[in-house]
């Protein structure tokens, strides 16, 4: 089969299209799914680059994403048929490619009338914007909350979220973005690298900061997303690191950000906290009943431009959901 090999840890541009991949075969609890679409996340180039923990070692199959039809099933699965429309994931690589194998109880069934395209995000981008706002960050009408990297797959999701629950957004975006997130509801809009980001938070806020921040930026927006929240009651839920890590001491925390700092990673939420992982996609599930969240519009790319659309991405040149198609 056709599939997308990291050759290295040297980043996405040593991403390899093969055509003599093994298809795989699903072993007890697994299922063999036909890819129609894989999912592109920041996940593809952390592992490609080496900074993910445990992450898959060259040469692998990459992609951790993907979406499409069952072609057969292994032992012991139940509920699922050749024929059944899923879409899953698989944290050791394997969905940049026509074939990929999951496990049973990881695959969610494409909503139906959907495409399988429009099905990506379910399992990585909505999941972690609604644990960063709900369970974790408790969003509640009429707060303030301050999105990073609004224009991305987990920010419109986040962003779109936050305004049904009643919150204020300020976003940030690159300014290229702004109106993209404007029409998505934003309250206001701000520079993402702007030098002034606190200060701007600051006046829109009064001078007491915001309720919550999901920050997925990284890099030196960690310590503005920090200063941006309010003493003592903020939140601040990391779930992504963009613009490369960041550090914070306990000196900080007692004496410059009295803020609750929450850490999350969506694959570890499943694991260890399955009771919460339920409550977050039970309501999921509401809300995509509701119409609050809809199918999705990725933008595609043929499998062969899958390190294309990689580096666009880590260069933050890309908006909303990215997907590779396998098949032409």
């Amino acid at each position: 089969m056709r599939a997308l090999q990291q050759t290295s840890l040297n980043g996405p541009r040593d991403l390899r299209l093969i055509t003599d991949a093994p298809v795989p075969r699903p072993g007890p609890g697994e299922i063999l799914v036909r890819v129609t679409a894989a999912g592109v996340n920041f996940v593809d180039i952390q592992q490609a680059t080496g900074t993910f923990p445990g992450g898959p070692r060259p040469p692998y199959v990459a992609g951790i994403e993907g979406a499409g039809e069952i072609t057969s099933v292994g032992e012991g699965v139940t509920g699922l048929e050749p024929g059944t429309h899923v879409i899953g994931v698989g944290i050791a690589g394997g969905a940049f490619a026509e074939y990929l194998v999951l496990p049973a109880a990881s695959a969610v069934r494409v909503p139906a009338g959907w495409a399988d395209e429009q099905a990506l995000g379910l399992v990585v981008s909505w999941p972690t914007a609604l644990a960063a706002l709900k369970p974790l960050g408790r969003v509640a009408a009429g707060q303030t909350v301050l999105i990073h990297a609004a224009a991305g797959a987990t920010g419109q999701a986040a962003l779109t979220m936050a305004k049904h629950y009643g919150a204020t957004v300020i976003a940030t975006a690159s300014p290229a973005k702004h109106d993209l997130v404007r029409s998505l509801g934003a309250d206001h809009v701000l520079d993402s690298r702007g030098a002034d980001l606190v200060s701007e938070v600051m006046r829109l806020t009064g001078g007491a900061g915001t309720d919550l921040v999901l920050e997925s930026a990284g890099g030196p927006t960690l310590h503005a997303s920090l200063a941006s929240a309010k003493r003592i009651t903020g939140r601040v839920v990391v779930y992504g690191l963009a613009g490369g890590e960041a550090t914070i001491t306990n000196w900080d925390l007692v004496y410059k950000h009295q803020i609750h700092l929450i850490g999350l990673n969506i694959g570890t939420l499943i694991q260890a906290a399955p009771s919460i992982f339920g409550e977050v996609m039970g309501e999921m599930f509401g809300l995509l009943a509701a119409g609050v969240l809809g199918p999705g519009r990725p933008t595609t790319y043929p499998l062969a431009d899958g390190p294309k659309a990689l580096v666009e991405l880590a260069a933050r040149a890309t908006v909303g959901k990215l997907a590779l198609l396998p098949f032409p």
